[in-house]
């Protein structure tokens, strides 16, 4: 079964050179390039082994390589499908039980492990280690960046929604899978900068060297002078019963199959954490096709941009705050999810239970730093720096400058004649960290003549590309990015440029010229066209999502300038024209709850997925007086798994807040030397054959 994108109103589809492989002995098409987890998604296969503990299924959680999930036998050796790519012939069969290894038949073909020297190593090439190579390679530095997937951008590669911030410092109005072909392209201008795809860091060891495997076979010991750690941010977890389940897992890992591999891994989504991850995987979800059934947050407002909220409810989806997932439901995979209520000691009120028909449920609960290779370096006495969200979690325009302003430093670090960090840049990225600000009015036109911008953002977040492309400079924001918008007067042409580039759609255009009874209302449409033609009745609504009525539908133009998206002109009676913030995207009955609720047991959340330790196991040792972590890893192999405690580690910490201990009394878990797993074989500078072994 083909559960491919087929087309996008955002993401151009390119044919691909199909190839094969097998799964249980089943031929499976998959396209080159195409790692086996999204592949086997393409198909349809959701349950990628059984646990050996339970018999519990197992499937993708992260897509990123933080977790072991995703584990398969990929021609007898075990590996994670969300990191490697297919290859023609591949046998990939799913992890059922304790996994056989093929017989070792002696070291063939020893190379030995190769070092090399780098002034400056950059761990990460997304938005803030790409900025930091451009900074670097400006002042002459020769620095090796490597990133452990097979395009650079980071994150960026997965969002197709348009940037905040401003134009001129962080491209602010440019989609991000765009940003990262900027930075790309101006990191490889300059011939001192090196970049390793494919290249795992692994671990920082105390004589200074950092061990990468590159390419996925060869191991590599580099002595850098210094070293930048951007390596971004690993998906927090979410303890709740039946969190484990095929169907569940991370926003960002629904982003990686939607956005860079166009796959449709859904029938219908709900989703948990009302951040700007959750908010905006919603919105992609509708762009890929993907209805929404709905979004909880536990708190009593979502703490995302309130432009990406209310972007949300008036495409159609409800958003429940002051609510929780009380479980997710089914046997095999995900059949359904269940939300309740939480009182003012946040657990789940009685009797305010829905459940929602669903087949994959969206973990965005927040972001962890993956920064253990920064503080091991500082531990170990290395020069080091931390940039983007390694060293504080914020947005990707954010990221960017943090990385320009390391690499700048570290340029001055290592003798070059670069000057000061700019005092601008600073006050920048300090603004760029902002948390949304206080919310204001919606400002209407005063007059029914003319044309007239109605801005449908009330929020302060740092954002003004509105006032860069109004070529009659009418819009203004105030003394910094954090204000909002307002229209100064005077006579707009109606070029539609600020409602064409606005990152959250939040500014629409009434036009009073040829009818003061029946304006036309110019919105930013981000959909397939097929789905709204001139003549269409739609229904459109307000920034709270609210109905306001059904309107004709005059003219669906492009944006213009090569850029994807659409400019959709509707006729509106105006009473209620200039609170037109949106046309609805998705009717009520695909948010429409069952009747049936199960009940589960709470106690029966999976703390470590890896081991398979309940939420249970662990109280019960806390209860007992357990205040050492590794005490608890000892008696019940919670963060000895695979992935080495970066799913469980937050997670048994919030259990013991749970138990009323504080942080301060425990014992935190002691890390591994490696960070990443990887072939023993690397280590002993062995070749590998055609097969990965």
């Amino acid at each position: 079964m083909n559960h491919r994108i087929e087309s996008h109103p955002i993401l151009p589809v390119e044919p691909r050179k199909s190839i094969e492989f097998s799964w249980q002995g089943r031929k499976i098409a998959a396209l080159e390039g195409e790692v086996i987890s999204s592949a086997l998604f393409a198909d349809g296969v959701r349950v990628f082994g059984h646990h050996h503990k339970d018999g519990s299924p197992q499937g993708l959680f992260c897509a990123n390589g933080q977790c072991s999930q995703c584990m398969v036998i990929a021609d007898g050796l075990p590996v994670k499908s969300c990191m490697v790519q297919v290859r023609p012939g591949m046998r990939v069969e799913p992890v059922d039980g304790i996994p056989t290894l093929p017989p070792v038949r002696g070291i063939r073909g020893q190379r030995g492990v190769r070092e090399l020297e780098a002034e400056c190593l950059i761990i990460g090439g997304g938005p803030a280690g790409l900025s930091a190579a451009v900074e670097l390679g400006k002042a002459g530095v020769r620095t090796l960046l490597v990133d452990d997937k097979s395009r650079l951008g980071g994150k960026l590669v997965l969002q197709t929604h348009k940037f905040f911030g401003s134009m001129e410092d962080c491209h602010a109005g440019t989609r991000g899978i765009d940003i990262a072909k900027i930075l790309e392209a101006e990191a490889r201008k300059h011939s001192c900068v090196e970049l390793w795809l494919d290249t795992a860091a692994l671990g920082v060891f105390s004589d200074g060297l950092v061990g990468v495997l590159k390419g996925g076979q060869e191991y590599v010991l580099v002595r850098p002078q210094t070293l930048l750690v951007a390596s971004g941010a690993r998906e927090k977890s979410l303890a709740f019963p039946g969190n484990t389940l095929p169907g569940v897992y991370g926003a960002g890992a629904f982003q990686t199959l939607v956005n860079r591999d166009l796959v449709r891994c859904s029938e219908k989504l709900f989703i948990v954490g009302g951040g700007n991850v959750g908010l905006i995987a919603g919105y992609h979800a509708l762009q890929a096709g993907i209805p929404v059934a709905g979004l909880v947050e536990a708190l009593p407002e979502c703490g995302g941009y309130k432009v990406h909220e209310d972007k949300l409810r008036r495409f159609g989806v409800p958003i429940y705050t002051s609510h929780t997932v009380r479980s997710a439901n089914g046997k095999e995979r995900l059949e359904s999810v269940t939300i309740a209520r939480v009182g003012k000691d946040w657990k789940p009120l009685p009797g305010t239970e829905r459940t929602f028909a669903c087949d994959t449920l969206l973990v965005a609960v927040g972001l962890d730093p993956v920064d253990e290779f920064y503080h091991k370096a500082v531990e170990f006495g290395m020069a080091a720096w931390a940039a983007g969200d390694a060293g504080e979690i914020a947005e990707a325009s954010a990221a960017m400058f943090s990385g320009r302003i390391r690499g700048l430093e570290i340029a001055r670090a290592l003798h070059r004649p670069v000057g000061e960090v700019p005092e601008h840049w600073a006050r920048t990225e300090a603004l760029l960290k902002s948390k949304p600000g206080k919310l204001g009015q919606e400002r209407h036109p005063p007059a029914r003549e003319g044309v007239w911008p109605v801005f449908h953002c009330r929020q302060e977040i740092p954002c003004n590309p509105c006032i860069s492309v109004c070529r009659q400079h009418l819009i203004d924001v105030g003394p910094n990015i954090l204000g909002t918008p307002r229209f100064k007067g005077g006579a707009c042409t109606g070029c539609a440029r600020c409602v064409a580039i606005c990152p959250g759609l939040a500014i629409t255009l009434v036009d009073y010229r040829k009818s003061k009874d029946e304006p036309t209302v110019t919105l930013a449409y981000e959909f397939s066209k097929g789905r709204i033609n001139p003549g269409d009745k739609v229904t459109v609504l307000d920034t709270e999502g609210a109905r306001l009525g059904d309107v004709e539908v005059a003219q669906v133009l492009p944006v213009g300038q090569g850029q994807p998206g659409l400019l959709v002109r509707v006729k509106a009676p105006t009473e209620f024209a200039v609170r037109i913030a949106g046309i609805q995207v998705q009717g009520p009955k695909e948010s429409e709850p069952t009747k049936a609720y199960a009940p589960r047991v709470e106690d029966d959340a999976i703390i470590c997925r890896c081991e398979r330790v309940t939420a249970r196991e662990i109280r019960e040792l806390i209860r007992a007086g357990s205040r050492d972590i590794n005490e608890i890893k000892a008696v019940t192999r919670a963060g000895m798994g695979a992935c080495g405690s970066k799913t469980c580690n937050s997670l048994i910490k919030t259990l013991f807040r749970q138990q009323g201990v504080r942080l301060e009394d425990v014992t935190d878990n002691v890390e591994r030397p490696l960070f990443m797993e990887a072939p023993l074989g690397a280590f002993c500078g062995c070749e590998e054959d055609s097969n990965g072994r």
